[in-house]
């Protein structure tokens, strides 16, 4: 059954069924993880595979917030080239990331496999397109960087592009042959019927109003009622609220918007056939994609402007016609937006609040595998492993400088590019 409001077209085609769980008034649980997308439910996943008790909080539904929203590419990497990210983060460090986030990927189709989920999972690849000759160069650098370490990447030039995705307006791309693409709503609620095979428990429509430290346990305060945790762990991400101070403002927000045409049956010859999905180098970026349905999914930077039949709708129909200009006129579907967590230097974050309270945190754009695989890193951290084995350092809650006028900032130049796109 369609849902009767959709917060995505990923929401109204999802072939994985909702997820739903009453609250658990009074109950203790070795690990609470708040957040029902990717990373409170993999969290829970791997926790309930090692013998933890473990719930999951979901203040609106599996998938409400950046998880249902997604683009659905899943690649390897963070948004820096893997040769800067030892600059960040230390050279031991950064090697070992860039390792682990390799291969990702295929940990996440093999979870797919594994479980049974029905997600719409194409492991194809991806191609990172240049919108430009200068955008041309940075890919090759990312090309050296990923072949230095033996990943099977391709750099294409734009006749290869061409071919590949039935289109000439990019002058080259970067093949991620590690990489694919997912409807992310039914990655998320498999997740969610996974963990609770595994012996999880999940409660939807609770949101979580306080957090206390009672000993050596955690009080859950929720609107429903409490429940406590030995451990407890935040989800959250790009829709952090206030519920742990300070921790929203550790990172900058962007809108992603995405509009779906109706399916095209016999329209799309040539076009993604084989790579389902592509993302340019643009600084506002573009990205496309097909789904199992046959249609034709196009989004960049900032929110939906103008509802059903907007501006949102005419950059879509103006950004098709550029990339693919054989294509001919279209009709929409869907439009929808969600958030993104943004660093200033584009690494994530993992923080440990207080004894027995963890929050991975503002993962640039790649949630599907970062989520995916913090889940899988906490659970081997409440089962004794040691902190140093976290993807990254554990490091202490700071303040992005000037968080509201970037935010405020953004949000007005993504608009002011929609309107002269849609010109």
């Amino acid at each position: 059954m369609m849902p009767t409001n959709p917060i995505s077209l990923w929401d109204a085609t999802a072939e994985e069924k909702p997820v739903e769980g009453a609250f658990p008034e009074g109950a203790h649980f070795d690990v609470v993880a708040v957040g029902g997308g990717f990373t409170g439910l993999s969290t829970a996943l791997h926790s309930a595979e090692k013998g933890l008790s473990a719930h999951v909080l979901e203040a609106h539904t599996i998938g409400y917030g950046g998880s249902g929203r997604n683009v659905g590419l899943v690649n390897a990497g963070v948004w820096l080239p893997p040769q800067d990210v030892a600059g960040v983060v230390g050279r031991e460090t950064g090697a070992a990331l860039i390792e682990t986030l390799g291969r990702m990927p295929a940990y996440v189709f093999e979870l797919i496999e594994r479980h049974q989920i029905r997600c719409e999972a194409r492991q194809t690849g991806s191609i990172h397109a240049a919108h430009s000759p200068k955008g041309f160069e940075t890919l090759r650098r990312r090309a050296e960087g990923w072949r230095a370490i033996g990943a099977p990447v391709d750099l294409l030039n734009a006749d290869d592009v061409a071919e590949r995705i039935g289109s000439r307006a990019f002058h080259g791309g970067l093949l991620d042959h590690r990489a694919g693409t997912i409807n992310p709503m039914g990655y998320v609620r498999g997740l969610a019927r996974a963990a609770r095979g595994a012996g999880a428990t999940i409660s939807t429509g609770v949101k979580v109003i306080g957090l206390e430290r009672d000993g050596d346990r955690w009080r859950v305060l929720t609107e429903a009622g409490e429940i406590t945790g030995t451990n407890v762990v935040l989800g959250t991400n790009a829709y952090t609220d206030e519920l742990w101070p300070g921790l929203k403002d550790t990172f900058t927000t962007i809108e992603y918007f995405q509009v779906a045409t109706e399916p095209l049956p016999g329209r799309l010859e040539g076009i993604l056939e084989e790579v389902r999905g592509i993302w340019d180098t643009a600084p506002v970026m573009t990205s496309l994609r097909r789904d199992a349905h046959d249609r034709l999914i196009i989004g960049s930077m900032g929110a939906v402007i103008g509802g059903a039949q907007g501006l949102s709708r005419r950059w879509a129909a103006k950004r098709l016609a550029r990339i693919l200009p054989d294509l001919g006129p279209v009709a929409f579907d869907e439009a929808w937006h969600g958030q993104i967590a943004m660093t200033p230097d584009h690494i994530f974050r993992v923080h440990r609040l207080a004894e027995g309270l963890y929050s991975p945190i503002a993962y640039n754009g790649r949630g599907i595998t970062t989520g995916t695989m913090f889940g899988r890193a906490l659970a081997d951290i409440l089962t004794g492993a040691d902190l140093a084995s976290l993807p990254v350092p554990v490091t202490d809650v700071k303040p992005v400088a000037n968080r509201a006028l970037k935010i405020g900032f953004y949000r007005a130049a993504f608009a002011a590019t929609q309107v002269l796109r849609s010109l």
